[in-house]
Order: structure tokens, then C-alpha cells, then sequence
């Protein structure tokens, strides 16, 4: 396979699931970065500052995010248990349940794509994947 057609692949994949993501979010009154938080903070708090660093955000732009996501009751903001000067942001019940859902909602929308796959094909995509990406997270 040519590098022409490794990234035409690559993109065509991307605006699939971008476009699932977009429709779920919308679906949902979030936007994709408010879906990625959620995602990311589905199974773990997160320090304010590494939270921006990872969406490629300025510490205001994530603290009207936060702010938002509070008021829907979504998210919650804390002291970090290992040092008190430090900030966590963290799913609330509301937020988990949400997240959830839309995790139950993305999977059936990608599902006609992965279905087409066997489990070693799975796999395979999964280890190539994470391969490209620089590693699992």
C-alpha cells in the first residue's frame, strides 16, 4: 500500500468517527472537546494543568469548560488527595452516566465499521493503532 493510500485511509477514518463523535456530542449539547474530557476523565481525576496540556488548552479556555460542565452538574473540581495546592477535575455521578451513554452510543454508531473485522483483525488494528499513536494510554 502506497503512503497516498495509507493516509487517505487514515483520513476517511478519521471523518467517520469525527462524524459520530459530532452527532453523539450534538445529540447530547457537547461539543468534541467536552466529549473528550469526558472520555478521558471516565475513569480517573485529572490535575487542571494536565487536563489543558492534553487538549492542547490554555488554563481559561479549560477553566470556562470546567466551569460549564459544573453548572450541568457534570464535572467537579477538588483538592488533589496528594498535595491540597493542587486542583483535580472529576466525573460526578450525573457525569459518568452520561458518559456512559454516549460510550454505548459511540460504539453502535462505529459498530458497522468493527463488525466487519474478525478478532484477530481487531487485534491487529488495535496494536497497529496504538503503534502509530506512540503507545497505549
Amino acid at each position: 500500500m502506497s503512503t497516498d493510500a495509507l493516509m487517505d485511509a487514515l483520513v476517511r477514518t478519521s471523518f467517520e468517527v469525527m462524524g459520530a463523535l459530532t452527532r453523539i456530542g450534538a445529540a447530547h449539547d457537547l461539543s468534541l472537546t467536552q466529549l473528550r474530557v469526558l472520555g478521558i476523565l471516565r475513569d480517573r481525576r485529572a490535575r487542571m494543568t494536565e487536563l489543558a496540556v492534553f487538549l492542547g488548552l490554555d488554563k481559561s479556555t479549560l477553566s470556562g469548560l470546567v466551569d460549564r460542565a459544573e453548572k450541568r452538574g457534570l464535572l467537579a473540581r477538588g483538592k488533589n488527595p496528594d498535595d491540597g495546592r493542587v486542583v483535580d477535575v472529576y466525573m460526578t455521578p450525573a457525569g459518568l452516566e452520561l458518559a456512559d451513554r454516549v460510550y454505548v452510543e459511540v460504539r453502535q454508531a462505529l459498530s458497522p465499521a468493527t463488525d466487519r473485522l474478525d478478532a484477530v483483525e481487531h487485534d491487529q488494528l488495535i496494536r497497529l493503532l496504538e503503534q502509530a499513536l506512540g503507545g497505549p494510554r
